[in-house]
């Protein structure tokens, strides 16, 4: 197979947030007759036309699914369109959580070998040998009643899949959220692998918030995807998850939502409440610089204040430390969210995808430096990926 051209660049541009429903997956959901599911309906040139539905109630009937979705010549052009070297692709919500144990553990297999093939056999990159254009997060069968052995014989399974770097997790865990005791196993097994896990959204927070009038996707995905991600991430700080997991890696989608934003006052809010306030070994602001964030935040000022939450972490570790201004950048990676947030009107480059390269090129705390780190060199070093 021929290599992905693209025009010559010193450094690799690396997208970690890029999705992918493969054949098997869309079969599952065609075959289902509530959300998540996959129906055919009349489009509006009155030919059928398949739409995706992944929530009950959601707007518009879903949205429009086709080849983009699972056809990997599609995703390499448009990495090439855009100038993208690698991707780092995962299934999209809703993963397993839907299936019973039994056919998540068995279908989490089938998907996690079908990801390795679908990298494995991409193109090598050109100007950068020895790696290929594709890279991937498995997935683990997390929905409720599952044995957590049949968790860990998933992680053992990953470990073989030399493509496969990480994993995707939503946030109900089992059941109970990422704060579960029952994760305990789970979190160790990927610690001790050496996976990266990329923490996504999916169910958001309750649809009543956001009223009747018709907003289409914008309340959801702009706050209701955010705001799950930040309780998430909080509920599991404050279980210790951290400290007793310090190396563990996780990837927060959308920039961590408004975790960054809200930390001091998360941090307040903890040193005056008595049931929690003797809990974790350091100020809740230290946590965000052991997490990593990815880019897609659309806008340069939002990069930098995720950034400078980074660059002060440390100043909060019980042991004592300081500001480091460069270490911002070295834990935010760039991303697309493809092929969601495609052009209204037909379109060779995409808008959400040009507006994150503009961000992270924009950011007036970052040189040249600190921008090839953000658009790819922290995704090689994540991943352990040498050139």
């Amino acid at each position: 197979m021929s290599s992905t051209r693209l025009p010559p660049s010193p450094t690799p541009v690396v997208d970690v947030h890029t999705h992918v429903y493969f054949p098997r997956y869309a079969a599952e959901l065609r075959a289902r007759s509530s959300a998540p599911r996959i129906l055919t309906r009349e489009g509006a040139d009155g030919k059928p036309e398949e739409r995706l539905l992944i929530l009950d109630g959601e707007p518009g009937s879903g949205r429009p699914v086709g080849p983009q979705y699972w056809d990997r010549e599609e995703k390499l052009e448009f990495m090439k369109r855009h100038h993208i070297h690698i991707s780092f692709v995962s299934s999209a919500n809703p993963w397993l959580d839907f299936l019973s144990a039994e056919r998540a553990s068995t279908l989490a297999q089938a998907l996690n070998s079908d990801l390795e093939e679908y990298c494995a056999s991409s193109p090598e990159v050109d100007g950068f040998p020895g790696l290929r254009s594709l890279y991937g997060f498995g997935l683990l069968p997390l929905v409720p009643h599952v044995p957590i052995s049949s968790v860990i014989q998933t992680i053992e399974h990953i470990k073989t899949l030399p493509h496969v770097s990480g994993v995707i997790m939503g946030t109900k865990g089992v059941g109970n959220g990422l704060d579960d005791e029952a994760l305990e196993p789970v979190w160790k097994a990927i610690e001790s692998a050496g996976l990266v896990v990329f923490i996504h959204p999916h169910y958001g927070v309750d649809g009543q918030a956001f009223g009747t009038k018709p907003n289409g996707h914008v309340l959801p995905l702009a706050l209701g995807f955010p705001f799950e991600t930040t309780i998430a991430i909080t509920r599991l700080i404050l279980a210790g998850v951290l400290d007793r997991h310090p190396n563990l890696r996780l990837l927060l989608a959308h920039s961590g939502g408004a975790l960054p934003q809200l930390s001091s006052r998360i941090a307040s809010c903890i040193a005056h409440d008595p049931v929690v306030a003797k809990r974790l070994k350091h100020d809740a602001r230290y946590y965000l610089g052991k997490l990593y964030f990815d880019a897609v935040a659309y806008g340069s000022e939002e990069l930098a204040f995720v950034s400078e939450t980074i660059a002060r972490a440390e100043s909060y570790s019980a042991a004592g430390g300081s500001y480091n201004a460069n270490a911002g950048s070295t834990r935010m990676l760039f991303g697309t969210d493809h092929p969601f947030f495609p052009p209204l009107e037909a379109s060779q480059r995409w808008q959400s995808v040009e507006d994150n390269l503009r961000a992270i090129r924009d950011v007036r705390s970052w040189n040249e430096s600190a921008q090839a780190d953000v658009l790819g060199l922290n995704a090689l070093r994540l991943f352990s990926l040498k050139y």
